[in-house]
């Protein structure tokens, strides 16, 4: 059961089908209650096709309206997490309008990873540029393998990480966020620690066993709690002061009238914390 509806805008999706026999750039897999979302073009370095965007989007989709996965790990196939938009694609439009609705498509994952409830970590190794470090940005959380590179590539082809630069701006100081930005160089992977864009840098081959490690954390505590906390987290972080500790009040107050509230407290009231399949849910 959810306490706090999921309310998604209705946006334009490409006709690509995303049906899971259909499915051709990305792999979804469940392990427990984490679901495993992996981008699949590793000949392309799994850059943002059309078809990679959408099917990247309504994976996220299909996870997050399943109450079993209560955590979500994204990784990237071959040698590289994403190094960003397919540019074989921009030939194929011609007017503003034309590009500004593909680009739509592209940053459509984006939205996406905000108003779902369910938590979602990056994995990246190689490279994540372009539309691959807002991927990364817009994830809630993110380990990344050592060697591990990211910039805001778009520069070196006359285009600017616009789409990109939203989540950026988010996690990011501002000086860090431009500096990614104007410069279009790659920093690495403890850079990428330091400045806050990943939670931790574990050895080359590791970050997709890291990731899971943190999914499998989150997938332990309440799903309620936890669902309805990340959702009024990004909706709080655009509220003024005042009016995001009002709204943190109904929130927690909501959560206090859940079955996993009311269960949880006691269990560890009695000296026996629940354990991950003990959660109602509810």
């Amino acid at each position: 059961m959810r306490l706090i509806p999921k309310v998604v805008e209705a946006r334009v999706m490409p006709a690509a089908s995303t049906e899971s026999g259909d499915r051709e750039t990305v792999e979804l897999d469940r392990d427990g209650h984490v679901g495993r979302l992996t981008l699949a073009r590793p000949e392309a370095m799994n850059t943002f096709s059309t078809r990679l965007a959408t099917e990247l989007d309504a994976g996220l989709r299909e996870f997050d309206a399943d109450d079993a996965i209560r955590a979500i790990v994204v990784d990237g196939a071959g040698k590289a997490f994403s190094a960003g938009i397919d540019l074989s694609e921009h030939a194929e439009h011609g007017t503003e309008d034309e590009y500004e609705e593909w680009v739509a498509v592209m940053e459509e994952p984006f939205h996406t990873l905000t108003e779902m409830r369910t938590p979602v970590v990056a994995a990246v190794h190689g490279h994540a540029a372009a539309n691959g470090i807002g991927l990364v940005a817009a994830c809630d959380l993110a380990v990344a393998a050592d060697g591990t590179q990211f910039g805001a590539t778009a520069p070196k082809v006359g285009l600017f990480c616009m789409g990109p630069a939203v989540p950026l701006m988010k996690v990011l100081p501002q000086k860090r966020c431009l500096e990614l930005l104007l410069t279009g160089e790659l920093i690495d992977a403890e850079t990428a620690l330091e400045w806050g864009l990943v939670n931790r840098v574990v050895p080359e081959g590791e970050h997709v066993t890291g990731a899971m490690d943190l999914a499998e954390t989150m997938a332990a505590k309440s799903p309620v709690a936890i669902g309805m906390g990340k959702r009024a987290f990004y909706e709080m972080v655009e509220m003024e002061y005042d009016d995001a500790l009002t709204y943190s009040n109904e929130r927690f107050a909501a959560l206090c009238t859940t079955a996993d509230a009311e269960e949880g407290i006691a269990a560890f009231l009695d000296g026996e914390p629940l354990e991950a399949e003990e959660w109602p849910g509810e």
